[in-house]
């Protein structure tokens, strides 16, 4: 990733491009190759040796005239720590970049320096002091944690638009924030950095401020937060279940309150890999975070956005305790959409899958309302719902689950076979419901007799039924005809 952004070039860049998206500033060099800079303040005569407070103090006052810096290797070695700090404070100062036409020069300065550290922590040319680390992550905390812009539906009198139709914002600074993110993860995976040390530095108010911005509309942030965060889990294991509780939290607002983030199919991912780690036999904690969590998730109108990753850590957590089977078919069907049929597709998917990992025993707890789910399924007028249900007799694991257990299945989905025979609209649905039903003729020809009796018998009732109903009507209609014909000659 660092040689992508490394392929700056040297080329002087041209008011144009200065803030292009298409190159996402990699581009733009300025007068002399790693040239850096520093700035001396009207309240200071000169630079003086900076602390790691120095760098807050220079936010807080940035005026003053910009000085080149030599880069690292012109110096020697016993002062690049004094140099690495005075680097630092120019990566402090912050820039407009929504007008593309100022501080052009000072832009491409700060995008050099910020290349020019991450090479130095990458290289590993000299193990950085404590009080570096502390002011390179104040730097990268000045840098990325921000008030992220409100999105489209936010203070703008629109109405709100499906996200997955909205344009996502690409963040005009990205050529200083994406050399910030590299670094914050080059010094997280280092084998230089001592987590008894960054930890205190990256403290759970560091990975709360992270884990706010994943909301940020932006893919390619999502991306490198995605990346460090999934680092830091790894690394830190202090801070394992301040980070899955922080997460749990994030997912019961966007559940209960807003039904709007933009990060929560990265943080998904993380905990894919996570419950793959989890030891067994699992944690009350990870249990509750199933029920509580994740088989909420899919109540969220755009689950669509996200449900790749949903069912991959549902069924990691199946394949890790295949008794939790029960517990995650009860949960698919407590969401289980009424009208939305493409997100029945959705549902028919992750159940097959799911299902997949499914043992006997547990199977048979939740089989009876399971399949009457999958009977309304097979009868839905949305070809693409019943042709899905359909699909799941290609799944031979399924498939012997149900030879199993065919008599109490076949009575209950028997009714939605015959009726996709006899009346669906599409002839996909209808020639895959006669394979199913041949499927279970010859799996028990005797029990598939019966179930036809009791469906004729049923049948017949309701004609009868029927009947009589008409026939109650006609004398009713009769009675009022005869009154109304009385009532007239009375007049």
């Amino acid at each position: 990733m660092f040689k992508k952004i490394m392929k700056g070039g040297h080329k002087k860049p041209s008011k144009s491009e200065a803030n292009d998206s298409s190159l996402f500033g990699y581009g733009n060099s300025g007068s002399g190759t790693g040239a850096n800079v520093v700035v001396n303040h009207a309240s200071r005569p000169g630079p003086s040796p900076p602390g790691p407070d120095s760098i807050v103090a220079l936010v807080l006052a940035p005026t003053g005239t910009v000085e080149l810096l030599p880069s690292f290797r012109d110096v020697p070695v016993s002062e690049r720590q004094t140099l690495f700090m005075k680097k630092l404070q120019i990566c402090c100062f912050q820039f407009d970049f929504s007008d593309t036409l100022k501080s052009v020069r000072e832009k491409e300065i700060k995008r050099q320096t910020l290349l020019e550290i991450v090479d130095f922590i990458q290289s590993g040319s000299g193990k950085i002091t404590e009080v570096c680390q502390e002011g390179m992550i104040k730097m990268v905390g000045v840098n990325i944690f921000r008030c992220l812009p409100p999105a489209s539906h936010e203070n703008t009198g629109q109405e709100p638009t499906d996200p997955e139709e909205e344009e996502p914002y690409l963040e005009p600074s990205w050529s200083h924030l994406q050399l910030v993110y590299e670094l914050l993860l080059r010094y997280v995976v280092s084998s230089d950095t001592d987590t008894k040390v960054a930890k205190r530095y990256i403290d759970h108010s560091f990975v709360l401020k992270l884990l706010d911005l994943f909301d940020s509309e932006d893919p390619r942030e999502r991306e490198y937060l995605k990346t460090i965060l999934h680092r830091i889990y790894g690394k830190f294991m202090v801070h394992r279940p301040f980070i899955r509780k922080a997460i749990n939290n994030i997912f019961y607002r966007f559940i209960y309150e807003t039904e709007r983030h933009s990060g929560i199919g990265e943080l998904l991912e993380i905990l894919g890999s996570v419950i793959n780690g989890f030891a067994l036999p699992m944690k009350e904690e990870h249990k509750l975070f199933l029920a509580r969590a994740l088989l909420p998730l899919h109540k969220p109108k755009p689950i669509a956005l996200y449900h790749q990753q949903l069912s991959y850590c549902i069924t990691q957590f199946v394949e890790k305790d295949f008794k939790l089977a029960d517990t995650v078919i009860r949960g698919l069907l407590k969401y289980w959409p009424l009208t939305n049929c493409q997100k029945e597709v959705l549902f028919l998917g992750e159940l097959e899958e799911v299902l997949e990992a499914t043992q006997s025993a547990e199977f048979q707890r939740c089989m009876v309302p399971l399949f009457r789910q999958i009977a309304r399924c097979l009868n839905s007028s949305h070809f693409q719902v019943a042709e899905r249900a359909l699909f799941l007799w290609n799944n031979e694991h399924i498939v012997s689950l149900i030879a199993q257990n065919r008599k109490v299945i076949l009575p209950i989905i028997f009714e939605a076979l015959e009726r996709n025979i006899k009346s669906h609209w599409n002839q996909a649905v209808h020639g895959l419901t006669v394979n199913v039903r041949k499927m279970f003729m010859e799996m028990d020809a005797e029990l598939f007799e019966e179930c036809q009796m009791q469906y004729a018998e049923k049948e017949a009732r309701a004609r009868d039924m029927e009947e009589q109903r008409e026939m109650t009507w006609k004398r009713l209609a009769d009675v009022a005809a005869q009154r109304g014909g009385e009532d007239m000659v009375a007049a």
